[in-house]
């Protein structure tokens, strides 16, 4: 009863620092989220109350101080864990909006010092505080218990069955009951308001089901047989069917075979900073790129997360709702890539990066798919990397700048710039008077300056007339912050400008995602992208849809229908159009498969 007990007060904490994003409407919202949190409370407090169990059995056969020692460790290991594991779920909410998972794991594994450049000094230090803080009374509190349990050893034969049919029947709790399914994150589903549904899951529960999900992809999501998942993938196609919008004399994308291409992967942006896709005034260097060049309307993230961005754009790999692929580095090695396609077209390709290029395994990824010249951090000076995430943008853009005056090669180059200058904190060595009480916001006016200066400096270079520039987000847009609408959240700005491009001051109203640039442009450049199998060509004609996924979650956008679905509470979040059904199937469809190619890579 201590850990449930513990666990009730948590989600009021939890409700209460988040009471507004919440938008609890009454008391009975409070009850109702603690009622239905209940099942996974004791499923959790079933596994954590094992080990006592089996002490007190112990202690019914020996009065020996050391059963006595290793209880009193095993309370002060769990308490601090919850107490971690708790915090972590409360700052991370407020800039993900979903319940911890493996992901911060993965981070921290792979680069320490990244995995904390998000927060702030005073964050990390109030975070660590509450952790101790909470970890103590924890403690306290389960030694104030364990100490007011009497054990006599007195009838032990008899004690010892009581007490091993009473551990026993933790396996009630731990499994969820005698229902046909066990216990999972479904079970704290109760309402169409999804903060609620958020509030009511056990943050512990949650961090274990992600941990037991990182492997055996071809057993996860199963909604349908082989034969169905075909038939269901031809049903989307046909509710998706559209045809770009051309221009009356049908330009080609290029006026050139072979351009100079340069991605710039911006960090966290939104088509809510730019007015020209219906968002604030905030990054208006982009949005001038944008009237000035070819602007898709409708393009949406696949993912959250940079880890989840980069092989969307580049290896044109959906991302995933349950685990990270980079992570699996001998999965990343049989990925096909956009480099690696352009590679065998006779590109040189580079990749720029003013952080660590070692956080979440993406230098394993990057060699994988055909980086041989990688610049990140430890090119910069010590004085220049001053910032959380390394170098600034206006260094960033300075390397590569220096990198294409003192390029001499005859081979076209194919160069990808990862910002990071928008990313938490928000520090910046800027300040907008526009924005001076909003760091955010100053943050991605200043990475859209240096944006906006770099382009500038192209244009003076020679090599302009031949090239190619794509702009695109890694991930869905943290502005607004603690947007609901998963939709708009992940709907982000897709430009292409320079030189080399035909379709200039142009819209296209395509529905698409990142997994479709590699199409796009090897299509334009009439180039095989067939080993690219999830990525469609944005300019050719038949089914174009966006495929968007946050942990636990799928998400398909059409043209006239919209679905998004969470897999653990089988519950659909958003749904409109006359196709919603048809669109869903399509998405379980789809998402099988992709486990499926997961497995086997």
């Amino acid at each position: 009863m201590c850990f449930v007990a513990f666990f009730v007060l948590q989600k009021i904490l939890f409700m209460s620092v988040y009471c507004e994003d919440i938008n609890a409407g009454s008391f009975a919202d409070y009850l109702s989220v603690i009622w239905h949190g209940l099942p996974m409370d004791c499923s959790i407090a079933g596994y954590l109350t094992v080990i006592p169990a089996l002490i007190i059995i112990g202690q019914l056969w020996t009065a020996g101080r050391w059963l006595v020692v290793i209880e009193n460790v095993y309370f002060a290991i769990i308490a601090l864990l919850l107490a971690v594991i708790f915090c972590l779920d409360l700052v991370l909410y407020r800039y993900w909006g979903f319940k911890l998972d493996m992901t911060p794991v993965f981070y921290f594994v792979s680069s320490p010092g990244a995995a904390m450049a998000s927060a702030a000094w005073y964050e990390a230090l109030c975070g660590v505080m509450l952790m101790l803080l909470e970890g103590a009374v924890a403690y306290l509190l389960l030694t104030y218990v364990s100490r007011k349990i009497r054990v006599l050893p007195v009838k032990k034969v008899s004690a010892t069955i009581v007490m091993v049919l009473l551990t026993a029947m933790l396996f009630i709790p731990i499994r969820g009951g005698f229902t046909v399914s066990a216990m999972n994150l479904s079970r704290a589903y109760f309402s169409q308001n999804q903060r609620l549904n958020h509030s009511a899951v056990n943050p512990a529960f949650s961090l274990m089901y992600s941990a037991t999900h990182q492997h055996d992809f071809g057993a996860q999501y199963r909604f349908m047989t082989e034969e169905e998942t075909s038939g269901a993938l031809r049903d989307l196609d046909n509710a998706a069917i559209f045809s770009p919008a051309l221009s009356a004399d049908s330009l080609p994308l290029l006026n050139t075979g072979r351009p100079d291409i340069y991605i710039v992967i911006l960090e966290s942006f939104s088509a809510h900073l730019l007015p020209s896709l219906g968002g604030e005034p905030i990054a208006l260097g982009l949005d001038s790129l944008a009237r000035e060049g070819l602007s898709f309307t409708s393009i949406y993230a696949n993912s959250f997360r940079t880890d989840r961005g980069i092989p969307s754009i580049l290896s044109a790999f959906p991302a995933q709702p349950s685990m990270s692929l980079m992570k699996y580095v001998e999965k990343t090695e049989n990925l096909p890539s956009l480099p690696g396609e352009l590679k065998k077209a006779g590109y040189e390709p580079s990749y720029f990066y003013g952080g660590d290029a070692n956080f979440t395994n993406m230098q394993a990824y990057l060699v994988n798919a055909g980086f041989e010249k990688i610049i990140s951090d430890r090119d910069f000076t010590l004085k220049e990397r001053a910032s959380k995430w390394g170098a600034h943008d206006n260094l960033l853009f300075d390397k590569v700048l220096a990198d294409v005056k003192a390029s001499s090669e005859a081979k076209p180059q194919l160069r990808v710039i990862q910002t990071s200058s928008s990313h938490e904190p928000f520090e910046v060595p800027y300040r907008s008077p526009r924005f001076a009480d909003a760091p955010e916001k100053n943050a991605f006016a200043f990475t859209d300056s240096c944006l906006f200066a770099f382009v500038d400096s192209l244009r003076e270079l020679p090599g302009f007339d031949r090239s190619l520039v794509v702009l695109v987000p890694d991930h869905q847009g943290c502005f607004p912050p603690y947007l609901a609408d998963v939709v708009k959240r992940h709907h982000i700005p897709l430009v292409m400008l320079g030189g080399a491009l035909n379709r200039k001051a142009m819209t296209d109203p395509t529905p698409g995602s990142q997994i479709d640039i590699a199409a796009t442009l090897l299509g334009a450049m009439g180039l095989d992208h067939s080993r690219l199998r999830y990525s469609k060509d944005l300019l050719s004609p038949g089914p174009h849809y966006a495929v968007i996924s946050d942990p636990s979650t799928i998400g398909i956008v059409t043209a006239t229908d919209t679905i998004v679905y969470n897999c653990d509470a089988e519950q659909r979040i958003a749904a409109g159009g006359n196709n919603a059904d048809t669109v869903e199937r399509g998405a379980k469809a789809y998402l099988q498969k992709l486990y499926d190619n997961i497995e086997n890579l």
